[in-house]
């Protein structure tokens, strides 16, 4: 199935509910029908190009003057299996949480933590998502997709894929230059379960067992308890990332606010939480006009209503502000703002 359109309304593909429009707009659910589509429309290549999966971490700033490419592509096949692992190809288009749920159905571990993220399959190795002591980088074999560059398509390994804190070769060198259509995970027989973050244990503990279906169960508990529903209010999960600063930079920060949570990173690094520093700031549940912090998450970022794109941005850097002139600690948003 294919579908092209002009001066497309982006409302529906972006979480944060914002009425951008798209110059083009081009959806598939077979590669083929992408290479027919790229070869028989050659003006279109030199246009501004944007590829999205749900929207689920894009902002969008104005109306999209360009190509806006949503690969659709369906399908989950096991590849591979040994005795500890099985490989599972996944297509662009399916919903993560799905591909979640078929994972703990069918007893596979390695990403039932990631439960009830936004977002496509597709998206998932783009942002590196992570939540609760799991990344996807962790699971992902190979990447799939099409060079947009080179016209040709293209496997990246794990490494190749140069996976770090939400961010990758996708989100970096190879931004709107690549279409990723599959992506291949290793998932495991017998799983280490992660359960030292958050309240994972103990809300697991509560429904039974410990197995996957439980960890699942107690993480959906846990991020319905603090996030905003994206088809109730328009957001973004989390808006920024944890800074990492200086071990020694960090220590002082301990000894002005000795309530701060500080949690090792890599490099001599230690890494803050920004939710918490937005909070101490003074954020958590204000509202400005129809924009706002959520009231149980200060790292979410809230359209109340009908609220533009630049109006989001502004009141975000209004935020990265007032954490510059409190802690002396400058946040990165982890939002794709598209302008």
């Amino acid at each position: 199935m294919i579908s092209f359109s002009e001066n497309y309304s982006l409302k529906q593909h972006n979480t944060f509910g914002i009425d951008a429009r798209a110059k083009y707009f081009f959806e598939f659910t077979e590669l083929e029908d992408f290479t027919i589509f790229l070869n028989s429309n050659e003006s279109l290549k030199d246009e501004k190009l944007l590829v999205i999966g749900e929207g689920s971490n894009i902002l969008f700033l104005n109306d999209f003057d360009g190509l806006v490419i949503h690969p659709n592509i369906p399908g989950i096949q096991v590849v591979k299996e040994d005795r500890q692992n099985i490989w599972i190809e996944v297509g662009a288009g399916e919903v993560w949480d799905e591909f979640v749920q078929y994972a703990v159905d069918s007893d596979l571990g390695g990403i039932e933590n990631l439960s009830l993220i936004p977002g496509s399959v597709g998206a998932a190795p783009v942002q590196n998502i992570g939540a609760y002591g799991q990344e996807v980088g962790n699971i992902v074999e190979k990447v799939k997709g099409f060079d947009l560059n080179t016209n040709r398509q293209v496997e990246f390994s794990a490494q190749q894929c140069e996976f770090g804190y939400r961010s990758s070769i996708f989100k970096n060198v190879l931004k709107s230059n690549f279409v990723i259509t599959s992506v291949v995970f290793r998932l495991e027989k017998f799983p280490e379960y992660v359960l030292n973050y958050g309240q994972v244990e103990e809300k697991a503990r509560t429904k039974g067992e410990i197995n996957l279906t439980t960890i699942r169960e107690a993480v959906i508990e846990i991020r319905q308890s603090k996030l905003p529903y994206t088809k109730e209010l328009g957001n973004a999960g989390s808006f920024f990332k944890n800074p990492e600063v200086d071990t020694e930079f960090a220590e002082k920060l301990k000894i002005r606010f000795e309530n701060i949570p500080l949690y090792p990173a890599n490099n001599g690094k230690t890494k803050l939480a920004a939710g918490w520093l937005i909070e101490k700031a003074g954020w958590k549940g204000v509202l400005e006009g129809e924009v706002g912090v959520h009231e149980k998450q200060a790292l979410v970022l809230v359209n109340y209503g009908f609220a533009t794109g630049q109006q989001i941005f502004d009141f975000s850097t209004k935020i990265k502000q007032s954490v510059i002139e409190k802690f002396g600690v400058e946040l990165e948003r982890e939002v794709n703002c598209i302008s």
